[in-house]
């Protein structure tokens, strides 16, 4: 199985495929994203694709929430 994390993209017909990039986002959670330009009905689009994971957010400690 292959390591490359794809999304695609399907816009007025037109379909393109991303890559996705491992990320750890500055609130903490895990995902991916991606970026990019495509041509989609005959006009030009940049794309940006952020997935992120439900519940990869870490939690507060109770000592924190407590103070």
């Amino acid at each position: 199985m292959s390591d490359l994390n794809m999304a695609t993209i399907q816009l007025c017909g037109d379909k393109q495929n991303f890559i996705l990039d491992k990320k750890d986002f500055k609130t903490g959670s895990k995902g991916y994203y991606g970026t990019g330009k495509m041509v989609a009905g005959g006009k030009r689009y940049q794309i940006g694709i952020q997935v992120v994971e439900i519940g990869s957010k870490p939690k507060e400690k109770e000592e924190k929430k407590k103070e």
